[in-house]
């Protein structure tokens, strides 16, 4: 493999337009070979460790080189992987997972029981870096017989195994890891997936070869190069003068445009993803009437008819339709006079606004620009003023992870395993690092689901928090995204409900 360090910068920062630096090597048209403008670029290799464990849109590189502990269908569905057969004992205070024989890594070597175990015990550390590690360290006292792992479990987790085909849940090999240490498997990172790392230039591109040994079979096209493009404009450009052969998460009238032209092909599906707009537990927000205002006060409707061209559905909870904790009966409505009538209680007017700061990505997903900007404007007409910050969405990341957002902060929430416990729940749990309001009451509710057995009982009790969350305006869901996928009509692609775009379910059209 390959390896540069021009432009390396901490979240993975890409030169937008300049895909000159891919350079006729790994751009250039051949046989077997496909090439996609993706949306984001990869910032480390590790696939458990950092913030970019926990991007949705970067899983769609780590599910091509790494193999999950347990597989995903395009339809959410889950399917066996490395663990081809698990679940819980009797008891519900241990787990037992039956290993797939006859799987290689990439350097040959064959994968053990032995690396589900150290893959697990070491995203359970919390020395790991893992960025939901009490996720994992609910796990220990693993054993092995056979290809038969065994573990006991701190509580219950409903969700243990949803996780294993999700965020973080990647299996790597202990043997050559311990050998080259986290430096070595940045410059030569080796899996056990579809196909392997052949040439790699940060903020620029990678291209993946077939692994031939593969267990799922080898892969229809040879070779897979993901360009990384962060800006959707230069994603157009790239499908559209033929330099890429699939773009994604384009502008939708540029998508609406591009399906009708001669050699490409459109499809749009609802993806497990929303748009949101996170709420700081920091002033100005710790007046109810303030975020009240600000959730009464968008046209949610609006937005996706006007800017989205109607590619996406309007949500009042952090619950997609997909999820198993949707509950329609929870709704927010749209009255901007009553907005203005709660502002007006705390002393704030359009010409005496309430101020405060929103952060938002630019490009990252189609028209969250736009849409801030629109949505600012709705709020200016009823009392608020909100200055735009843009930022990458690595940085979005690490204010996060550190409780610094922006009174405001817009994000793309994935929840590719549709659990409450992986939307509502790590979005609004006090001590989760991926929530922005940390407040006792909401913990309290929380709290109790995590380990929570009756099944009936566990998502009522979600339901309740999403209409605690609803009624006293705590976060602003806006829409379940509907992903625009461009390709050209000679490769034939499998989009799905997670967002993920996975090249080894390509094939030649």
């Amino acid at each position: 493999m390959t390896l540069t360090r021009r432009g390396l910068v901490a979240g993975g920062l890409t030169l937008a337009a300049g895909t000159q630096l891919l350079g006729t090597r790994a751009a250039r048209a051949e046989a077997g070979a496909v090439t996609i403008a993706f949306n984001v670029a990869l910032p480390s290799w590790d696939p458990t460790v950092g913030a970019s464990a926990v991007n949705p849109t970067i899983q769609a590189i780590y599910q091509s080189v790494f193999d999950q502990f347990i597989g995903q269908n395009p339809d959410l569905s889950f399917t066996p992987g490395i663990v081809e057969k698990w679940g819980w004992n009797d008891a519900g205070n241990g787990i037992w997972m039956d290993v797939r024989k006859d799987v290689m890594w990439h350097d040959g070597s064959p994968l053990t029981p032995d690396d589900i175990v150290w893959s697990l015990t070491r995203a359970g550390d919390p020395k790991s870096g893992n960025p939901i590690q009490f996720v994992w360290g609910n796990l220990s006292n693993f054993k092995v017989d056979g290809q038969r792992v065994t573990a006991d479990a701190k509580q219950f987790d409903p969700a243990l195994f949803k996780w294993m085909a999700f965020l973080t849940g990647y299996v790597l090999p202990r043997a050559y890891y311990e050998k080259v240490g986290a430096e070595g498997f940045e410059k030569k990172p080796v899996g056990s997936g579809p196909y392997m790392v052949d040439a790699f230039e940060r903020n620029a591109f990678v291209r993946l070869k077939a692994n031939p040994h593969y267990w799922g079979g080898r892969p229809a096209f040879e070779t897979v190069v993901f360009k990384f493009v962060t800006d959707g404009s230069a994603r157009v450009a790239e499908i559209e003068s033929g330099r890429s052969d699939v773009t994604l998460e384009i502008p939708y009238e540029e998508y609406d445009r591009l399906r009708k032209k001669n050699g490409l092909v459109g499809v749009t599906t609802p993806t497990s993803n929303i748009g949101m707009i996170f709420i700081t537990n920091v002033p100005p927000m710790l007046d109810p009437n303030v975020r009240h205002a600000m959730v009464m006060s968008v046209d949610k409707k609006l937005l996706v008819q006007k800017l989205l061209r109607g590619y996406g559905v309007p949500i009042d909870t952090l619950e997609a339709p997909q999820y198993e904790a949707f509950d329609p009966s929870i709704t927010t409505p749209y009255d901007p006079k009553k907005a203005a009538q709660l502002l007006a209680k705390s002393g704030y007017s359009t010409s005496k606004p309430v101020k405060f700061r929103i952060q938002t990505t630019r490009g990252y997903m189609p028209k969250d620009y736009e849409m801030i900007e629109a949505i600012v404007g709705m709020w200016r007409r009823v009392g608020i003023h909100a200055d735009i910050e843009v930022y990458e969405i690595a940085k979005h990341f690490e204010l996060r992870a550190a409780h610094k957002l922006a009174p405001a902060a817009f994000y793309n929430w994935g929840n590719a395993i549709g659990d409450p416990t992986t939307s509502v729940g790590f979005a609004m749990f006090g001590p989760s690092p991926h929530s922005a309001w940390k407040t006792k009451d909401v913990d309290d509710m929380i709290g109790p689901l995590w380990g929570e057995r009756d099944e009936a009982k566990r998502i009522a009790g979600w339901k309740a928090v999403d209409r605690y969350v609803a009624e006293n305006a705590l976060v602003l869901p806006l829409l379940q995204y509907v992903q625009p996928i461009v390709h050209k009509s000679s490769v034939k692609v499998v989009p799905s409900i997670s967002g993920s775009l996975q090249p080894a379910r390509f094939s030649p059209a």
